[in-house]
């Protein structure tokens, strides 16, 4: 069991940049694969980045390549994800999520088991 709690989200110009946290509960973090993903109002959840337990394979979605960076630190049980040059279409509730690692980055919200309670980023125009 992995229980997920997302921090570092709220209000931002465009243009602007903040720092989500995934703290992550339990001893087998590192065995985990970790991904973000958004839900804007009104649109289905979306896959934002993903990242194996040890860091050596990342993917994006096309959107945010170049601005967004995902990252973790396994000794913090922590997964990042650093927003630059934000956009208000970026706004949404964004979720960290988990699944067993196996090798591979998974786009697929169904393949992930375990999922934090989200947080809001708003952008301003």
């Amino acid at each position: 069991q992995v229980q997920l709690v997302e921090s570092g989200g709220g209000l931002v110009q465009a243009g602007g940049s903040l720092r989500l946290s995934c703290a992550a509960s339990g001893r087998t973090f590192s065995s985990y694969a970790m991904a973000w993903f958004r839900q804007a109002p009104g649109k289905e959840r979306e896959f934002v980045a993903a990242i194996t337990w040890d860091g050596r394979s990342i993917t994006y979605l096309n959107s945010v390549k170049g601005r967004f960076t995902i990252s973790r630190v396994n000794a913090k049980n922590t997964v990042y994800l650093q927003m630059n040059s934000l956009k208000p279409d970026d706004t949404a509730v964004f979720y960290c999520a988990a699944r067993s690692d196996d090798g591979t980055v998974v786009r697929v919200a169904n393949r992930y088991n375990y999922w934090g309670q989200g947080t809001q980023v708003t952008v301003s125009s």
